[in-house]
């Protein structure tokens, strides 16, 4: 039998909002539909910030609204407040999502504090998410390079996914938010924060800049992370990094995982269509190898 592998489709929300262009409410809601047809138990359907720092998540709430949800399928929000988790739980969101960082001057220039006061206040989101029995995922940014510090040491990411994961996130999703990290990086990474995080509540977000991310995502692979983030057509990037591409394209992770032998329960020929209708809708190339080589590009 093979091993099963959990992919989180962050295309709706992490893709999107680090695209240049808004797409409308009624695209998204067909977006997160599709994933979530593809195969996808996980889609993030939005995030709750202030549309002032992030315009393209403004319609979080009535995109959540309007989706038909899938049965088994599960559609996670970002929530960095209690103003943002009071906005998701009257979406009924039934996953959110808080987002600290491993670096100094990432977590000032992204949420304007620093990470000691971003943990501070992820606390009650979490505690009041614990009483509402709703998940509670966390992300840490810039695990092995940030645009501002440079190369980011396991030591600063080890600190913030423990106290992450103590305070009751039930699962830490590793980013590499400027695609800057290599496989044996990402092994130490995970070998660092296994030591106080248990490996099965570790997940891998890799971004594709430099090409590395789906060798990084061997590398977690070998180290026993079954959880991985990844990206419909590579949408997205990072706003902080000058000429960050997107998450690792869904379509590639599918493909390269599928034939391999792991198993992801998504439909590798309807993802390769999600990907060409948004990227028509967005007006660029698919972000995947795998879907220009089966579409002729």
């Amino acid at each position: 039998m093979s091993q099963a592998i959990t992919l989180v489709e962050v295309g709706p929300r992490d893709g999107l909002q680090n695209e240049k262009q808004t797409v409308d409410v009624a695209t998204k809601v067909e977006l997160i539909e599709r994933l979530a047809a593809c195969g996808f138990k996980n889609v993030e359907g939005g995030a709750f910030v202030s549309p002032k720092w992030v315009p393209q998540m403004a319609a979080s709430d009535e995109a959540m609204a309007t989706i038909k949800r899938a049965k088994g399928v599960s559609y996670p929000v970002l929530t960095p407040n209690m103003k943002g988790y009071e906005g998701a739980r009257a979406a009924k969101a039934d996953t959110v999502a808080v987002f600290g960082a491993a670096s100094e001057s990432f977590s000032q220039k992204n949420i304007n504090c620093s990470i000691a006061e971003s943990l501070e206040r992820f606390k009650p989101v979490i505690d009041a998410a614990k009483a509402d029995g709703v998940h509670v995922r966390g992300y840490v940014s810039c695990v092995l390079g940030c645009p501002y510090e440079g190369k980011i040491a396991p030591e600063q990411v080890v600190p913030v996914a423990k106290a992450l994961y103590e305070m009751g996130c039930y699962e830490i999703s590793l980013g590499d938010t400027i695609g800057v990290g290599t496989p044996e990086e990402t092994k130490a990474l995970i070998r660092a924060v296994a030591a106080d995080v248990p490996v099965a509540a570790l997940a891998g977000h890799f971004h594709d800049t430099y090409g590395q991310a789906l060798s990084n995502i061997w590398a977690a692979l070998g180290e026993g992370v079954t959880v991985f983030d990844c990206s419909v057509s590579g949408l997205g990037g990072c706003p902080y990094a000058k000429g960050a591409s997107g998450n690792v394209a869904s379509e590639d992770v599918v493909y390269s995982l599928a034939r391999s032998g792991f198993e992801t329960g998504v439909d590798l020929d309807a993802l390769i269509e999600t990907s060409v209708w948004i990227s028509e809708i967005i007006g660029r190339k698919p972000g995947s190898k795998v879907t220009l080589a089966r579409t002729g590009g």
